[in-house]
């Protein structure tokens, strides 16, 4: 069940006034765009909870680049991961995404616990999410619970900084998984115009 909605107010305030308000909406409208390509192209579901919108999407497990030893490295998803989970993270008054929060799942199948970790911010070409690469049993329904901590960063603003003050749960229930792996980018054609390496 999710946390009953609510959004803090977006009042100009002598942090921001009512153009630079409508810059941070129109940001938030920019991201909002990117979560409905999102739900186009990979079923993202979007519910409400509390000051957050909450969207989940289930796609194949992928690999990534990370840092290591100071260079960034491709990493492929590990042999048994067979899914990705991505949370995005909004905000329900002005939609922008909400950064540097602690976004825990809980996935279970058939009473059977599936996922159950904190996952991490990941950067993506125009999604920023929160997610992870998983292994489950194979398809059929899932349910996702999710829980937000209130973020221990600093809030701007005596009229609109007094947001994410607790945590907020929101449950997606019987959501249909699909198991399955994106392919190697060394596997694929590079595009062209792409340099070698």
């Amino acid at each position: 069940m999710s946390t009953p909605g609510s959004t803090p107010p977006m009042d100009a305030s002598n942090e921001a006034d009512p153009g630079q308000l409508d810059v941070a909406r129109a940001e938030g409208a920019a991201y909002r765009k990117a979560l409905e390509a999102m739900r186009e192209e990979s079923g993202a579901v979007i519910k409400q909870a509390g000051e957050f919108l909450v969207a989940l999407v289930q796609e194949d497990a992928e690999g990534m680049y990370a840092l290591q030893d100071g260079h960034l490295a491709w990493h492929e998803a590990p042999e048994d991961a067979n899914g990705h989970l991505e949370i995005a993270v909004a905000d329900a008054s002005d939609g922008r995404f909400v950064p540097g929060l602690d976004v825990t799942v809980t996935v279970t199948s058939g009473g059977e616990k599936v996922l159950d970790t904190t996952l991490p911010f990941l950067w993506h070409p125009f999604l920023y999410h929160y997610g992870t690469n998983f292994t489950m049993p194979g398809a059929g329904d899932y349910d996702v619970q999710v829980h937000i901590d209130p973020p221990q960063f600093m809030r701007h603003d005596p009229i609109n900084g007094k947001r994410y003050e607790h945590p907020v749960e929101v449950a997606f229930l019987t959501v249909p998984f699909n198991p399955g792996r994106k392919p190697s980018p060394e596997a694929q054609p590079r595009a062209q115009g792409t340099p070698a390496g």
